[in-house]
């Protein structure tokens, strides 16, 4: 059964925002007590959360759905809805978070580093909240609004400052084994490691933690074997560390050409030139490993490279390895800059900025797109004429009705608010007048009943159309 799961993808679905409710005060003694509908609760929020106990994804594979809770709609006597509950995910300390088409939306490094991955829906307004001078009994409420439902992507990347790479049973679990306290599956078999495995070294005063990365073969990068799957583990640590074999049975492999073939495999996959390299040449216990190590060392230290000979089964030149490394470690985090706390950047809304675009699409049909406008609509209850003619008044108000004239709009041509796959679309009728004194009984709103010029006018020109067939058929009135 598997237990360590690295990539998911994640569907996730924020709370739905209650609805407002419509409602007057009905009391003995007081028979105007006005509006009292309350507000609905905000929908809950889908959060990531690294939490250094969780370790794998693999929870998230076996359940990719997640959704939050709704707010609960609003109630008479002033009473609003609850707020619907966050929904809590934690993740592992170097989870990155991507969109479908591979955009990096978070890289959540560090305990309790958060993430809003779904937004949850603001609650819809009673008509208490409605109320105003000029309307002083709504009869209608505001819907709330859905919460944000998206796919995502989490990979995992291990947080580790030393990276072990080398071929299949090279010793890199053997060596982490007792570098550290960790426990990896030892055995004389390839791919013995199917997952990246941690350890913690104490070298000193200095504390650094170590990954034993499954082993690499030639085209790795490509997807061979595991090291696609497992090469991300290597992008955080800051040190790399060439496990070298000594004892190989294979004739086709010596230490110099497996150090080149994982070089070329880290260089394919990129964004790894600049990290600093060790060679460790293992298992100089086993006989002959010694001679050739002592026949390879020189070659690769004239490469550049610092080289241990050590042998994990017999305990030989670990402190050595483990001193080293902690230097290396020690000196990459002095020349890692401070991190600044962060700042909170706030850009007012420029002046001349309306809040919407219209976009003139094809003959006589124009596009609104606008975070206010778009949200407007999904809060309106169509099946109401007054919260019909309240969203008419509002948009009237932003300045839509102008900015349309201005692009040429008239009478009769067809307005869509929102994208392409999720528009409110209507036939344009330009507003001649607003307000309180246009309202009939709670509910209703009487330009909602007014005929519409836009439609007669289309009626006429089939009456027309259909007289003058009737005449070149001959069948003229004598």
């Amino acid at each position: 059964m598997t237990t360590f799961v690295d990539r998911v993808e994640l569907h996730v679905a924020a709370g739905n925002g209650g609805h407002g409710v419509a409602s007057v005060m009905r009391e003995k003694f007081k028979p105007l007590g006005g509006p009292d509908g309350g507000n609905g609760g905000r929908g809950g929020d889908v959060i990531l959360v690294v939490d250094p106990d969780v370790t794998t994804l693999l929870d998230y594979h076996h359940h990719p759905h997640r959704k939050a809770t709704n707010g609960q709609p609003g109630a008479g006597d002033n009473r609003s809805g609850k707020n619907g509950q966050d929904l809590v995910l934690p993740v592992p300390d170097g989870t990155v978070v991507l969109d479908r088409a591979g955009n990096v939306l978070a890289d959540l490094v560090g305990r309790g580093t958060t993430f809003v991955a779904g937004q949850g829906g603001r609650g819809g307004l009673g008509n208490a909240a409605l109320a105003s001078a000029r309307r002083k009994a709504p009869g209608f409420a505001l819907l709330g609004e859905p919460g944000e439902a998206r796919d995502i992507v989490l990979e995992l990347k291990t947080v580790a400052d030393v990276a072990l790479v080398g071929y299949p049973s090279a010793g890199k679990s053997s060596l982490i084994s007792v570098l550290s306290a960790a426990k990896p599956k030892i055995a004389d078999y390839p791919f013995t490691t199917l997952v990246p495995n941690l350890g913690v070294v104490t070298a000193g005063s200095t504390v650094y933690t170590i990954a034993d990365v499954p082993g690499l073969i030639p085209g790795a990068s490509q997807g061979k074997g595991l090291g696609l799957e497992f090469l991300r583990h290597v992008e955080r640590c800051e040190v790399l560390v060439h496990v070298l074999d000594t004892a190989t049975l294979e004739s086709d492999r010596d230490p110099a050409s497996d150090l080149d073939v994982i070089e070329e495999e880290l260089t394919q996959y990129g964004g790894l030139e600049n990290r600093p390299r060790m060679v460790v040449l293992n298992k100089i216990d086993v006989p002959d490993g010694k001679d050739l190590a002592d026949l390879v060392r020189p070659d690769l230290e004239a490469r550049g490279y610092r080289v241990f000979e050590v042998s994990a089964a017999a305990h030989t030149g670990l402190k050595e390895l483990s001193y080293a490394l902690a230097d290396v470690v020690a000196k990459a985090r002095a020349a890692k800059p401070v991190q600044e706390a962060t700042r909170i950047v706030i850009r007012p809304q420029a002046v001349d900025d309306a809040g919407f675009t219209i976009t003139a699409e094809g003959e006589n049909f124009f596009r609104v797109r606008g975070e206010k406008p778009e949200r407007w609509v999904r809060q309106t209850d169509f099946n109401n004429d007054e919260a019909v003619g309240y969203l008419a008044d509002r948009l009237n108000r932003l300045g839509v009705e102008d900015e349309l004239r201005k692009a040429g709009a008239h009478a009769g041509d067809g307005i869509a608010i929102g994208p392409e796959d999720n528009a409110v679309v209507f036939d344009w009728e330009p507003m001649m007048a607003a307000g309180a004194e246009m309202l009939g009984r709670r509910g209703e709103d009487h330009r909602m009943e007014s005929p519409r010029p836009a439609a007669q006018r289309r009626k006429d020109r089939d009456l027309a159309r259909d007289e003058s067939d009737q005449e070149y058929d001959g069948f003229r009135p004598f």
